[in-house]
């Protein structure tokens, strides 16, 4: 990978974040965070909220040896708790080299697969975007008058944004699709990795599958609304930290949480700065200040991305003191591939 490109993945996600923020945040006025921080939160919730941060992270690491297993690998569950540690704080860093880090410590320590785990994480994610998928839904239906509101206040409708779109628009829209897939199609083939790429995407493939063989599928189950509730609670614990956002009730932690996890996909880290503008313009409409909606965003997210960052540099000195498990020559051309790369 050229240093231009990596410079580039590391740069865009920092300026787009930082552009979002300082258009939040301009003119107002930080001395005052450290009042709140010292005199108005309660630090005890947000105390409380932290086991269940860990214990998200604690189940992904669980759920994810599951899916290893029917596939022939068997990580141990230090590594793989250990390798989600890091994972997301080296998001932070660059937005989605986490699901490549987690795979890289299991492949170095455990000796598992890269090709094999990045198809498992693929498989996560999937089941992950159904649950949000599903908690959206029961979400807008519940609270279904407040997202009315939200998009008559943004203009924000699937007709707003088609009736943007003139004639030729669409065609000119239509024909640089066409002719990105056409040269993608290309440069894969003149790329002299091509055959090492598809050999790849049949060991992603074939983590994919595993899950129809994953034999114990309450645990899994088990772990997955495990993972979901303790990210729910990790944040809903931390509304009763202020005093303007302790009665605002469990309908409007499953709004924000709903438009914030929805709002983490646009690649910053730590979805910094989209999340930030999703959960405020949220707590706006349920009569929470601006400015407080302010205090609420930054002082949250600020600590939790602490949180993960802790738990990386925990998960760097654990991996120190792991020894390397010792088993039979798994590496394939395609692990080779990473490795080298």
């Amino acid at each position: 990978m050229k240093v231009s490109s990596i410079v580039i993945k590391i740069l865009l996600p920092l300026v787009l974040g930082g552009a979002i923020l300082y258009w939040m945040y301009r003119g107002f006025d930080f001395n005052s965070i450290s009042h709140v921080l010292f005199n108005e939160m309660n630090w005890t919730w947000m105390l409380l909220s932290f086991p269940f941060g860990i214990m998200a992270q604690v189940f992904r690491g669980w759920r994810w040896k599951q899916t290893l297993e029917p596939i022939g690998e068997h990580p141990r569950h230090s590594t793989s708790i250990n390798a989600v540690f890091l994972s997301y704080a080296a998001s932070l860093l660059i937005p989605r080299i986490g699901e490549f880090t987690r795979c890289g410590v299991l492949k170095r320590y455990d000796g598992i697969s890269f090709s094999k785990a990045l198809g498992t994480v693929v498989t996560e994610r999937a089941i992950d975007s159904l649950v949000v998928a599903g908690v959206s839904g029961i979400t807008l239906l519940l609270e279904l008058q407040v997202f009315h509101v939200f998009f008559d206040r943004t203009g924000t409708s699937v007709d707003s944004i088609l009736n943007r779109f003139s004639a030729a628009g669409y065609f000119v829209t239509f024909v640089c699709g066409i002719a990105a897939l056409v040269l993608l199609h290309f440069l894969l083939k003149k790329l002299s990795i091509y055959n090492k790429v598809k050999a790849t995407l049949g060991g992603i493939w074939e983590g994919i599958i595993s899950l129809k063989n994953v034999r114990n599928i309450p645990l899994f189950i088990f772990f997955t609304i495990g993972i979901w509730a303790s990210y729910f609670l990790h944040y809903y614990l931390t509304f009763f930290c202020f005093g303007f956002t302790a009665e605002l009730g469990i309908g409007c932690a499953m709004v924000t949480f709903v438009v914030g996890s929805i709002a983490v996909l646009v690649p910053t880290p730590n979805g910094a700065g989209p999340w930030h503008f999703a959960v405020k313009t949220m707590l706006i409409l349920y009569g929470v200040a601006d400015e407080h909606a302010l205090y609420f965003v930054l002082i949250v997210h600020t600590v939790q991305t602490m949180l993960v960052i802790l738990l990386g540099i925990w998960s760097l000195v654990a991996l120190n003191f792991t020894k390397v498990k010792v088993s039979e020559a798994k590496t394939t051309e395609t692990d080779s591939f990473f490795i080298t790369k």
